[in-house]
């Protein structure tokens, strides 16, 4: 059965989930960059839009003018390592239950997830098309100041997905437990590979 997350997100909703394990979201998205991370945390600036239970995703979409709308274009994830830097305190001062990006994060953010009680998720990379086909409306923007790509863009979005878990609310890391089990067939797959070649040392 699809499993399916609406905004506000609560603990109970995601408290069982596990590393791996696969979600969509409904309700409301927003997206927040490097420079949006900093304005919070740094700046003390807080968007209009609250985020308590909210979902925040790490992308920089592309929109199109549309009457007094937006329509949205493209919405590909960017890497959320950038945003390890601010993200424990982000996830502190906003409430933000679910962050969603490409590739893994640290350990300032297993430390917020447990703390917090909240999750990061990958979204794939190179669906940005099938990603603004899920979004259904773009219902606000903030902090265009800063650029298309930076701004704070609200979305409503409907069976946003899929999202992998890749840290849990126990600080499992997917992305780092990989990199720990692929390093150990590494080796082992070296050492095998040198005895089958080792007569090319000769």
């Amino acid at each position: 059965m699809k499993r399916v997350l609406t905004t506000p997100i609560k603990t109970e909703d995601i408290i069982d989930l596990r590393v791996g394990d696969i979600v969509y979201l409904d309700g409301i998205l927003v997206t927040c960059r490097d420079t949006g991370h900093k304005r919070r945390v740094l700046s003390g600036i807080v968007p209009n839009t609250p985020l308590e239970g909210g979902a925040v995703f790490h992308a920089g979409p592309i929109v199109k003018k549309n009457g007094d709308k937006w329509d949205m274009i493209s919405i590909g994830p960017t890497t959320s390592m950038r945003m390890e830097k601010f993200e424990k305190e982000f996830i502190e001062l906003t409430g933000a239950k679910l962050i969603i990006g490409k590739g893994g994060m640290g350990a300032k953010t297993v430390s917020a997830c447990v703390e917090q009680k909240a999750v990061h998720a990958i979204f794939p990379g190179g669906c940005a098309v099938v990603a603004a086909a899920q979004v259904e409306e773009i219902v606000d923007a903030e902090w265009l100041d800063l650029g298309m790509p930076e701004a704070f863009w609200v979305m409503r979005v409907k069976e946003f997905g899929p999202l992998i878990i890749s840290i849990d609310t126990e600080g499992n890391n997917l992305l780092e437990h990989n990199k720990a089990e692929f390093a150990i067939k590494k080796e082992k797959a070296v050492e095998e590979l040198s005895q089958k070649v080792k007569y090319m040392k000769y």
